[in-house]
């Protein structure tokens, strides 16, 4: 079973930024593992960038944390739930790994999430998005800390709405992902007004859409939702355009990063409204960490990317306040500081184990508007973390409701 693409034992000797060694932390070594799809549909949403970009927090950090080194371990999940779970046991119990981040795949990311509640371990989503992670299945080990299918959905609907487009029909993923991003996007319509025209889902890595896309032209719905992502994204909206649906129908992509758009191109992408937790080309320091990691990728980072350098760094921060490495007061001391870094200014983590923070609107731009390399997005608008979020109480999530 191809289970460990690799295991990097990042044993840096740097001491910069660290603390006087601590007996509290137990072990070598604090090891966090990466965890998702290195070659397979979501190997560009997350994949090796991910890996970059721990590489970039622990170097940042300095190497070290309570004067122990920081360890890290990468595995392709494949996709497959039992492969994650598999290693997922493995890194909590035999490898002593303290934390699992990224996952890319929702399912194994809610498998893992039942697991680390089990093993008394930290999971920390980085590029899963169900809603669930911080719903019904939320977890006190558990911490979601990008976006989510809510967020991804709501701002978008709205818009659209208010611009007339009032029924909708949905090509979903036919995993926990698609399903979960369908009905926190069918709640929203409804509660707005609009209509379902229909729904087909289709398996995961689909090459040939033909059929579920005439199910879409059919229904006559003014948006197509196109409930899926990486690869499964760029080929329905590519056979979208081939088939005529747009610009007929109106096409909305709630989950869709840069390197999708890179992908597409412009000429296949523009007008698209998409929700983004970060944009490389925001300010000077959003351009120089991007351009940091470009000179190792060479490409730009989707917001996944750093949000996983926010994540991991933020983590260290906790284990240095907390003075251990142990899960429940490192979460403690997670929770109780602000999230302030290249990722956001102003992040907080919920009750329910959601970091919220301010979102972007944003558009892809047409071809003649772009002016340089990877000048693909325009901000539409900030959308502040209040209503970016479900407030924790409406999530369903029994921590919150406490």
């Amino acid at each position: 079973m191809r289970q460990i693409l690799g295991a990097v034992a990042l044993l840096l000797a740097g001491f910069a930024g660290a603390t006087p060694a601590s007996a509290a932390i137990s072990g070598d070594a604090v090891t966090i593992g990466v965890l998702n799809d290195q070659s397979g549909p979501y190997a560009d949403l997350a994949g090796p960038g991910s890996v970059v970009a721990a590489h970039m927090a622990i170097d940042d950090f300095g190497g070290t944390v309570g004067g122990k080194p920081i360890k890290l371990l990468v595995a392709d999940h494949q996709n497959k739930a039992d492969v994650g779970l598999s290693i997922a046991r493995q890194w909590y119990g035999p490898d002593h790994v303290d934390m699992i981040i990224d996952f890319t795949n929702s399912a194994i990311a809610l498998a893992v999430q039942s697991l680390a509640k089990e093993q008394n371990k930290l999971a920390i989503f980085t590029s899963a998005s169900s809603s669930d992670l911080t719903g019904s299945a939320c977890s006190p080990t558990g911490i979601a800390w990008t976006h989510n299918n809510w967020s991804n959905s709501v701002a978008p609907i709205r818009a659209l709405m208010k611009q007339g487009q009032d029924s909708y029909f949905f090509l979903t993923a036919d995993y926990a992902f698609g399903k979960s991003l369908e009905a926190d996007a069918t709640a929203e319509i409804t509660r707005l007004g609009g209509t379902i025209k229909g729904s087909v889902k289709h398996p995961l890595n689909t090459a040939d859409f033909s059929s579920f896309l005439l199910q879409a032209q059919g229904s006559g719905a003014k948006v197509v939702i196109l409930a899926n992502a990486g690869a499964d994204l760029i080929g329905s909206l590519k056979q979208a355009g081939e088939f005529g649906i747009t610009p007929k129908q109106q096409i909305m992509a709630p989950v869709v990063y840069l390197s999708d758009v890179n992908s597409m191109g412009l000429k296949e992408a523009h007008d698209l409204l998409m929700m983004q937790s970060w944009y490389w080309d925001t300010d000077d320091q959003t351009r120089a960490w991007a351009k940091r990691y470009f000179a190792k990728m060479n490409r730009m980072p989707n917001d996944t990317h750093v949000g996983l350098y926010s994540a991991i760094t933020h983590y260290l921060k906790a284990i240095q306040k907390a003075d251990t490495a142990d899960t429940k007061p490192v979460i403690a001391a997670m929770k109780a500081m602000p999230v302030e870094d290249i990722f956001t200014a102003h992040g907080e983590i919920q009750a329910n184990n959601k970091m919220v923070f301010d979102r972007l609107l944003m558009r892809v731009k047409k071809p003649e508007e772009s002016k340089y390399p990877w000048d693909y997005l325009e901000k539409v608008a900030t959308v502040p973390a209040k209503d970016a979020f479900l407030a924790p109480e409406l999530t369903g999530c029994a921590m919150a409701a406490k």
